[in-house]
C-alpha cells in the first residue's frame, strides 16, 4: 500500500477544495473554506504551508499569488484511509463493519437494496 502523508481532519477540509479545484490559488482556497469554515485567512494559509511540507500539495507562484496542485490523489488517499479505519476497527474485516452497520439499524432499506445492487452487480462481474 502506498504510503502518504498523515493529514489532519483540518487539513483534509483543505485537500478537498484543492482536489475539487485543481491548480487553485491562495485567495481562492480562502474564499471556498470561508463559506464552510470559520477559520481565518492566516490560519488557512498556514495548513497550506503545512500540506507542503508534507509533500502533500506543490505550489508555484503566478503573479503575486501561489497556485497550489495536489500530489496526492485523492483516489489514494480514501483508498489507505478506508483500509486503515477497517483495521483499526474492524481487524480488517468489510463484513464485520457492514454487519455492525446492519445490527444496528444504521442502514435503511433504500441503503440496503443498494448495497445488494452493488455486490450483485460486482458478483456478475466476476462471473464474465
Amino acid at each position: 500500500m502506498k504510503k502518504l502523508p498523515q493529514i489532519s481532519e483540518a487539513e483534509l477540509e483543505v485537500m478537498k477544495v484543492i482536489w475539487k479545484y485543481p491548480s487553485i490559488n491562495t485567495n481562492e482556497v480562502i474564499e471556498k473554506l470561508s463559506e464552510t469554515s470559520k477559520w481565518s485567512p492566516k490560519t488557512i494559509q498556514t495548513m497550506l504551508l503545512r500540506l507542503i511540507k508534507k509533500g502533500a500539495l506543490s505550489n508555484h507562484k503566478e503573479g503575486r499569488v501561489f497556485v497550489y496542485t495536489p500530489n496526492v490523489a485523492e483516489s489514494d488517499y480514501v483508498d489507505v484511509e478506508s483500509h486503515s479505519f477497517l483495521n483499526r476497527f474492524y481487524n480488517g474485516a468489510l463484513n464485520s463493519m457492514v454487519l455492525n452497520f446492519l445490527e444496528k439499524d444504521k442502514l435503511s432499506a433504500e441503503e440496503i437494496d443498494e448495497l445488494y445492487d452493488i455486490l450483485e452487480e460486482r458478483k456478475n462481474r466476476k462471473k464474465e
